[in-house]
Parts: structure tokens; sequence; C-alpha cells
């Protein structure tokens, strides 16, 4: 159902009313007179849906949970790993350092397994065992810091 635009008079009348300017009516019939808008998204003839407005309104950067966690993120990711490298024997924190917290000048990632076992003089699966035990100690170690 259409709805007609109000008249000069009408306008004039309704200004004086609600003590406000001519443009101030005009501008309030204007939006009033606007379509409703969907905001959320709407499934499109392909069958994927399409975004709608409230994907651009929506901030979860600022949502108090998204902060919660990504403050516990940055714990985990610095003292956390710190405490957990410290329950470990030197030679498990080598290894474990070497081949996950180490980028090499080409970003290629730390040492292989054959690198690491060449440096201590055992089979890469002897290193490969002992950096699983250390990421054992270090999951238990992460779990206490929370």
């Amino acid at each position: 159902m259409a709805r007609d635009s109000l008249s000069d008079a009408q306008i004039d009348i309704i200004a004086k009313d609600l003590n406000v300017k001519r443009e101030e009516v005009i501008e309030m019939e204007a939006r009033m007179a606007g379509g409703d808008v969907l905001l959320d998204p709407v499934s499109t003839d392909d069958g994927e849906d399409a975004f709608g407005p409230i994907a651009y309104l929506a901030d979860a950067h600022h949502e108090p949970t998204a902060m919660i966690e990504a403050h516990q993120r940055e714990m985990l990711s610095s003292d956390g790993i710190t405490q957990a490298l410290e329950v470990l024997d030197e030679r498990s924190r080598r290894i474990v350092e070497e081949r996950w917290l180490k980028v090499n000048d080409d970003n290629s990632g730390g040492m292989t397994l054959h690198e690491l076992a060449a440096e201590f003089g055992v089979s890469a699966e002897r290193i490969r065992q002992i950096e699983v035990a250390a990421m054992k100690k270090m999951k238990a170690a992460l779990l206490e810091f929370t």
C-alpha cells in the first residue's frame, strides 16, 4: 500500500505543531516513506547465502568475549609458552624450539627431524619421540597455566 507524500500545507501544519523547520518534516517524511531493509542475509537462487547489511554492522573485535579470548591467546602465546618450555629438559626444549619456534632466513621453518638427529647423534625417529613427549609435557603445563 503506497502512501502519498505530504502536501506543502500539511508540511507547514506539522512543522508548526512540532515547532521544527519545514526541512526536518520533509526529511522525516522521506525516511518514513522509505522501504524496509532486510538486515539478515538471504539465500540466492544458486543456494548460496548473500551478505546482508547485518554483516557490516557487527564488530566482533570489540565484543567482550572476543576481547577476553584474544587476551588469553596472547598470554598463552607469550607467558604460557615460556612457562611450558621451562618444564622441559634442555634437549627437549632445544628440539621444540628448533622445530616449532624458529624460522629460517628463507621462511621455511625450523630444523628437520634429520637435521636434529645428526646434531644429537640419534635417529630421526628418536627425535620425533622426544618431540611428542615434550609436546605432552608442554600441553599439561599450558593447561595448568590457564
